[in-house]
Order: C-alpha cells, then sequence, then structure tokens
C-alpha cells in the first residue's frame, strides 16, 4: 500500500520537508532519561479559537508548535487578528466574536482539530462569508455531523457532495436551541458546537443519542471554555451539555504538554528496558493517552505517577496474550501495534473503526507495515491481532501520517534496518521527535531528497 505524500500542510514551522527518510539505529543499552515534551495539540487548537473569539487579550503559555498550531494562528491572522508567537508563547488580540476581515479564504493545512472547531466560529459572526480549505486527505474526512448541527442552530455554511471540506461559511450567527448529536464517529464535531455555542442567542442543549468514542476530549473542551469564562454545566457521562450565552473573556493561560506524545518516550522504556520520565505532565491529567502507561503496567513495566510527572521502567519484555479497547486513547492504537511483535503473546486491539477516517487508514496501514516485516498480522473492522515475531529490516511507508512516523520509528530501537519514509509528517504536531530521539542518545540517519545523507 502507497499513499503519495501532500506537502502543502506543510508550515514554515515544518522541518524535515528535505528529508526522504530517515533510519532509526538500534539502541544497544537501557535508556535513563528525563525529557520534557512539547504542547498539546488538544489544548492548543482549542484555546487558540476560543482566544481569537474572546473579548480582550490571551496569553498562551506553552503551546505546540507544529503544523497544526501554524494553521490556526494563520486562519485567525487571515481574519484580521493580532497573532504574535514568541517560541511556544502566543499573544491573541480576540475578535469579540465579529472578525475584522469579512472575506477571506482559509487553508488550513491538514488540521482535523482546526476543520471541527473554527466553521462554529465563523458562523457566529454577524456578517461576513468565509471559505475554508484544506490539503487532500483532510477534505477527505467527514465534516456532515458538524455541519448539521451548526445548521440546525441557526448557521448557513455550504458544503460539498458528502459534507467534507472545501466549505464556506456565512456569518449569520446562531439560534440557540435543543441539538440532539451522535458522538460515535468522532467528540470532535460535538467540542465544534460547545465551541461556538457561548455565542449563540439562545442556551444551547446538546443531549447525545448514543454514546462519545472519546469522552475525555469533550471534558478537555469544556474545561477550556471555563477558564475563558464561558457558563457550561454537564452531567458526569455527558449524555447532556448545556451552555449559556456570554461570550469568552481573554485569558492567560498555561497549556499543558502533550500525552499523546509523551506516550512514544514511555514506549521506549517498554521496548529496550531502563527508566523514562516525563517531567512536565501528570498522571491526572485529562487528557486520555496518558492511560497508555496503565497499558504497559499491564504489558510488564513499572510506572511511577505522580501530579508533575510520569515515569515508566522497563525490561525490554513485554508480555502479551491481550485483549484491549483502545477506544478512549485510540491514538496510541499504532504505538502498542509497535509495540506488539516483542510481546510474549498475541495482543488484540479493538474499538477503533473510527482510526480508519484519520489522517491515514491506521487500522490497514498498520496491519501492512507490520507483514511487510514479517510479522503475522491479522485485520478486522474494529482493529486487529498481532502475533509476536521477529521483524525483519523494512523502509516503511508513513501515508503523510505522524502517528505511523513515530510509532513504527521506534522498531528500529530494536530491529536493524528500519528506515522511515517522509519524517517531514511528524511536524503535524512534533516537529522535533527525531531531535528528541537523538537527545536520548538514539542514531539517526538522514537521506536528503537529493540523495545526500545527514
Amino acid at each position: 500500500m502507497t499513499q503519495p505524500m501532500d506537502l502543502s500542510a506543510r508550515s514554515p514551522w515544518s522541518r524535515l520537508n528535505d528529508v526522504e527518510e530517515v533510519e532509526v539505529h538500534p539502541l544497544h543499552r537501557p535508556v535513563d532519561a528525563d525529557v520534557v515534551v512539547p504542547g498539546s495539540k488538544s489544548f492548543t487548537n482549542r484555546a487558540l479559537i476560543m482566544a481569537g473569539l474572546a473579548h480582550g487579550r490571551s496569553v498562551l503559555h506553552g503551546i505546540l508548535r507544529s503544523d497544526d498550531s501554524y494553521w490556526c494562528v494563520d486562519s485567525l491572522r487571515r481574519l484580521g487578528l493580532r497573532v504574535h508567537v514568541d517560541g511556544d508563547t502566543v499573544e491573541v488580540d480576540g475578535s469579540g466574536g465579529e472578525w475584522p476581515v469579512q472575506e477571506a479564504e482559509l487553508f488550513i493545512g491538514a488540521a482535523g482539530t482546526t476543520a471541527r472547531f473554527l466553521p462554529g466560529a465563523l458562523a457566529v459572526a454577524p456578517r461576513g462569508c468565509w471559505r475554508v480549505t484544506g490539503n487532500r486527505r483532510l477534505s477527505e474526512r467527514p465534516l456532515a455531523p458538524l455541519l448539521d448541527a451548526l445548521t440546525a442552530l441557526g448557521a448557513r455554511i455550504e458544503a460539498t457532495a458528502g459534507g467534507c471540506l472545501p466549505i464556506t461559511v456565512h456569518g449569520s450567527g446562531l439560534r440557540g436551541g435543543q441539538l440532539a448529536m451522535s458522538g460515535r464517529q468522532s467528540s470532535q464535531f460535538i467540542s465544534g458546537v460547545l465551541i461556538a455555542a457561548p455565542y449563540a442567542e439562545q442556551p444551547v442543549d446538546i443531549a447525545i443519542t448514543d454514546h462519545i468514542v472519546q469522552h475525555a476530549y469533550v471534558h478537555i473542551t469544556i474545561d477550556v471554555m471555563r477558564a475563558f469564562g464561558a457558563a457550561v454545566t454537564a452531567d458526569a457521562s455527558l449524555r447532556t451539555m448545556h451552555v449559556t450565552p456570554g461570550p469568552y473573556q481573554g485569558r492567560t493561560l498555561q497549556l499543558e504538554a502533550d500525552a499523546s506524545t509523551a506516550c512514544y518516550f514511555f514506549a521506549m522504556a517498554a521496548l529496550v528496558g531502563g527508566r523514562m520520565r516525563v517531567t512536565n505532565l501528570g498522571y491526572h491529567t485529562r487528557q486520555p493517552d496518558i492511560r497508555f502507561v496503565d497499558l504497559l503496567e499491564r504489558m510488564g513495566c513499572e510506572v511511577v505517577r505522580g501530579e508533575t510527572f510520569v515515569e515508566v521502567r522497563g525490561s525490554g519484555r513485554l508480555h502479551g496474550g491481550l485483549t484491549v479497547s483502545m477506544k478512549e486513547m485510540s491514538d496510541q492504537t499504532l504505538t502498542l501495534a509497535a509495540l506488539a511483535p516483542f510481546a510474549d503473546g498475541p495482543v488484540t486491539v479493538t474499538d477503533v473503526a473510527h482510526i480508519r477516517h484519520h489522517e491515514s487508514d491506521r487500522i490497514h496501514a498498520a496491519c501492512t507495515l507490520l507483514r511487510e516485516m514479517g510479522i503475522r498480522a491479522e485485520e478486522r473492522d474494529d482493529g486487529f491481532t498481532v502475533w509476536p515475531g521477529d521483524p525483519r529490516p523494512a523502509r516503511l511507508a508513513t501515508y503523510d501520517d505522524h502517528r505511523i512516523a513515530m510509532a513504527f520509528s521506534l522498531l528500529g530501537l530494536r530491529v536493524p534496518g528500519i528506515r522511515v519514509l517522509d519524517p517531514g509528517c511528524v511536524s503535524k504536531t512534533c516537529p522535533v521527535f527525531f531531535d528528541r530521539l537523538q537527545d536520548l542518545g538514539v542514531r539517526v540517519t538522514y537521506v536528503q531528497r537529493d540523495g545526500a545523507g545527514g
């Protein structure tokens, strides 16, 4: 299975776009390290959109500098806002819900969160017309449930057949009212409605008709909304949510580190043994991927859980014979797939059918890559089973998917000859990923697109 690269989503914050492939070389010793991971994509793009809607200035510390956040910043600037970026701090002078530039084309790269959060933020404006476009893969990903929900609240949005990008959003405000939504395809559709809801004329009441595929991210949305002064109530299971009208107010916020990125470093300790401590993220974060350390514990690692840090200690030996629902931490499905060949029994993943519609069909991609390395992998609609084996050297496609690139790079820590194609795709969420591996003593060889090694 091959997939052509689409560099259109890469931003000026990208790295490695001139690199054709990287080879990650085996690490022949245990790790022993403290690491600081970059900011959370989930918090960054939520906070940026809310800061853009807010009255007054917001200062956001600890943002993630990545392609996804760059395109969100770029959209706010194209809408006429002052957005000043200094390292991992951003100042945003908010619009108060009325965007200064009332006609623009907004290209958002491959940023799925921005695709789900921006339409409602545009629709609440009393006037304006904006066309939102993305790269090839993002234009294939579904938006219809979000667009239908916003339309039911009074938004005017024109979409292509199938409800995908590009879309045209007309600023005409939201009425508000009662809304029934499904949560089984993506929690981001619910978050997209919630973020816009404080600007509706009437309260917004959301009732979930089935289940939410990842509850934690909706809780994160509500937490950030409250930090910006919104009045939101919800029951513990998020079956019903109520938002009272009232605009966001500018704030100074410290954003969390990214739990999804942290998991690749925890997995290093599991694979090669030793100790890995992430020093800027506590176990009690809302981010669901932190529970990946619970799974590593089941697989034989020791975990130390702190308020401001999490540490994983591994032996390089992993227990298998597991069946795991990854529904609530589905971004770590690929990390588990990369670990599974080294377990002492088969590993079965369930409840992640929705990841077929992410940056790639991640279930099919994972099984294809494992088979290319000689590992038995059985694909099912909602997951897969991977059997233990000895992976062989391979040049691995990444399908322009940052999580494939980071997860499958880890195999190189144990297997010689693991080369990862188009490593620049990691810039979507962690442009410094390979730099951090090198900081930890991993030898990484770069092959430039002109054929020169580096």
